[in-house]
């Protein structure tokens, strides 16, 4: 189909995208109560690690990325390598194939660290717990700071939980 049919199929029929998320306005004054101001010191860099997850937690997270919540506004924001992060989130259940990169990515991360449970199968392994290839949840390889619970949890509960860990270290 040559560009020039799908740009005007485009203008005419409009954009194909959903619509934002209904506002909580009791929520969103919530989250931003306390934001930093000009980030002077409040941030904390995530490292996402996936240990075995249906990926409905990082479909999550992602959204809490996007404009709709805005992460980084509140000094959250998503790193690549774990030098560079605070916090490890976990999401999934442990699978024995995760362990040893599980435990490797969290000695890389600088201390002092924390590490967040994302989701109901990081806190106990979920559906998946007792299954051959499952070690269980993040807190039966590391000791975790915060769990996050919920299958998966909202955008709206996964930054409450990630301010709370933040109010924690003031």
């Amino acid at each position: 189909m040559p560009l020039n049919h799908l740009l005007f199929r485009n203008i005419v029929k409009g954009h194909r995208t959903e619509p934002a998320p209904a506002s909580d306005a009791h929520a969103a004054a919530e989250l931003a109560r306390g934001a930093p101001g000009a980030g002077l010191g409040r941030s904390l860099a995530l490292r996402v690690v996936d240990c075995g997850s249906c990926n409905g937690c990082e479909l999550e997270l992602h959204a809490a990325t996007g404009p709709a919540y805005d992460l980084d506004h509140l000094g959250l924001h998503v790193v690549a390598s774990p030098r560079h992060a605070d916090a490890l989130v976990v999401t999934g259940p442990v699978s024995a194939n995760m362990e040893p990169a599980l435990r490797r990515t969290a000695q890389a991360v600088p201390r002092p660290n924390r590490v967040v449970a994302l989701g109901d199968c990081a806190g106990d392994g979920g559906c998946f717990a007792g299954t051959y290839a499952v070690k269980g949840g993040v807190g039966q390889i590391l000791p975790v700071d915060l769990h996050i619970p919920g299958c998966p949890p909202t955008p709206t509960r996964i930054l409450a939980g990630l301010r709370a860990l933040m109010d924690r270290e003031r």
